[in-house]
C-alpha cells in the first residue's frame, strides 16, 4: 500500500442510516475515502467497516475522534501499521479475439485469476488478492482493452489474536 494510504476498521450497530452518517462526516470535512467496504461480523446486529483513506489530505486521528462522536459507532481503530491479511475482489472484463484469448487465459492463470464469462469478443474475470496484485493484473490486461472494471474495495483482518478488533459483548 501506499504510504499515504491510512486504514480504518470501524465496528458499528447494524441499523439503516448508519453508512450515510459515516460517508456524510467524510463529504462535510472534505474528506477522501480511496475505498469503502461494509459487512456483517461474527456477532448478531454488528457491521464491520473498513475505510480506506489518504492520509496526505485527511488527519486521520480527526476522523477517528469524529467517527466516535457518531451514536452506532462502537469501536474505530487504526489497522494501518498491523500485521493483516488484506484483500479486495475485483471483476475485470477483457476485451478478446481468438488471437488473443490463449494470451489472455495464461495471464490470468499466473495471477490465479478465474474466467466468470466468456463471450466471443470478451471474458471476465474474477480476481480475489492483494489490492496491489490487482493493480498489476489490470496494468498488464490493459493492453487488450479493458471494457469494464469493477472492485469491492479493501477488505482486512488483522492476523492472530492479539490484533482482532472487538467490541465487549453488552
Amino acid at each position: 500500500m501506499d504510504k499515504n494510504v491510512q486504514i480504518l476498521v470501524a465496528l458499528v450497530e447494524d441499523h439503516p442510516g448508519v453508512l450515510h452518517r459515516i460517508s456524510s462526516l467524510f463529504s462535510r470535512r472534505r474528506f477522501n475515502i480511496i475505498s469503502l467496504s461494509i459487512g456483517q461480523t461474527e456477532r448478531k446486529g454488528i457491521s464491520r467497516m473498513t475505510v480506506v483513506v489518504d492520509s496526505s489530505s485527511t488527519n486521520v486521528e480527526q476522523v477517528t475522534k469524529q467517527m466516535y462522536k457518531i451514536v452506532n459507532v462502537l469501536k474505530v481503530s487504526n489497522v494501518t501499521k498491523d500485521a493483516t491479511v488484506i484483500r479486495e475482489t475485483a471483476l475485470i472484463k477483457i476485451s478478446a479475439t481468438k488471437s488473443t484469448r490463449t494470451e489472455i487465459l495464461q495471464i490470468v492463470e499466473i495471477f490465479r485469476g478465474k474466467v466468470v464469462d466468456v463471450t466471443l469478443d470478451s471474458l471476465i474475470v474474477e480476481m480475489s488478492s492483494k489490492p496491489d496484485k490487482i493493480n498489476s493484473f489490470v496494468d498488464l490486461v490493459s493492453s487488450f482493452g479493458i471494457k469494464e472494471l469493477v472492485r469491492t474495495g479493501a477488505t482486512i483482518m488483522n492476523r492472530g489474536k492479539s490484533g482482532e478488533v472487538k467490541v465487549k459483548k453488552k
